[in-house]
């Protein structure tokens, strides 16, 4: 029942982003007019079905999608760390989305593509560098981490040797962003995530098991290294097409799962309220980005919003562990 009731409220706040997104904004569209429109009555549509509806729907899909992705690798390396966004997997998206911005002079579809390519290279990197047995743990936690930061290096040596009006181009897309999000991009975000969610549904066995660790699930009939690998891959996939169209979100991934677990309660994997957290953080920071910043002269990305939540984040994920007596 408790999970029941703080999905239902996460939904509810799904919807009030949702609502606000439609209404607010310079253009002076009443509510009326946004309702009649929705329903094709009304006289906005390129207001709301052209720039409000496909933002925040790009948001609510990334935000899902990365939250997943996180309490996957959270559940499977047990781990707090253990996000996409922590151990390199989004740092090689966004590597590979600026070599071809700033080399190649890709745009559009071709530097989601890369960006795609990217996250699951690096991945693949990590995988390959943790060794025989490797994909688990604090091992591959501290790879991961390893190359995140020769990602971020790269980046910058990229950034530094670049056109000032490239790199303009490619920091609009590191500091990700859902603004300009078109329909034709939402379903391949939307298609690709509902099969990935699906085949971690079909999955979901062996990953409560091995939540459980890697002894008991083997007792349960789990092939613990080959389910690993493959749940990795899927939550790796996830990672890659959350941020391939929208730019690096930072905090989601890392961040959703355990807020979820902290209102449905810890023993539980949080695998629907995770990605209902992570749409709510997503769509929610594109709000203030939007209207609390409204009279910046350069608009300020989504991205940036939510890495700012990451220091509140922490001093109240530190608080916790000092109050149980983990903090060192």
């Amino acid at each position: 029942m408790r999970q029941l009731a703080v999905c239902a409220v996460l939904v509810g706040l799904l919807l009030v982003t949702a609502f606000l997104a439609l209404i607010l904004g310079a253009s002076g569209v009443p509510v009326s007019d946004v309702v009649a429109t929705l329903v094709g009555q009304g006289s906005s549509e390129f207001v709301v079905w052209s720039l409000r509806l496909p933002r925040w729907v790009m948001g609510a899909l990334v935000g899902a999608e990365l939250a997943l992705a996180g309490a996957v690798f959270q559940t499977l390396l047990r781990n707090p760390l253990a996000s996409p966004d922590i151990i390199g997997v989004t740092g090689g998206a966004a590597l590979s989305a600026a070599f071809s911005t700033l080399i190649l002079g890709a745009s559009g579809i071709a530097v989601a593509g890369w960006a795609f390519g990217g996250a699951l290279l690096a991945a693949a990197v990590i995988a390959l560098l943790s060794g025989t047995g490797g994909v688990s743990g604090f091992r591959f936690v501290i790879i991961g981490i390893s190359v995140a930061f020769v990602a971020s290096g790269l980046l910058g040596y990229l950034i530094a040797r670049a056109d000032v009006r490239r790199a303009q181009e490619a920091f609009a897309w590191l500091a990700g962003s859902v603004q300009g999000a078109t329909w034709p991009e939402i379903a391949i975000v939307a298609g690709v995530g509902a099969a990935l969610m699906l085949a971690l549904r079909v999955l979901h066995r062996p990953l409560s098991a091995l939540a459980l660790g890697d002894d008991v699930a083997a007792q349960l009939g789990v092939h613990v290294a080959r389910d690993r690998l493959v749940l990795l891959g899927l939550a790796v996939c996830l990672a890659a097409i959350g941020c391939a169209f929208t730019g690096v979100i930072g905090f989601v991934a890392f961040a959703s799962a355990p807020i979820a677990r902290r209102l449905v309660g810890e023993g539980s994997l949080a695998l629907v309220a995770a990605p209902l957290t992570g749409a709510v953080i997503v769509t929610a920071s594109d709000l203030i980005a939007q209207h609390l910043f409204a009279g910046f002269t350069v608009s300020v990305p989504v991205g940036v919003i939510t890495s700012l939540l990451a220091a509140p984040y922490m001093l109240w994920l530190l608080a916790g562990l000092g109050r149980r007596g983990l903090g060192g």
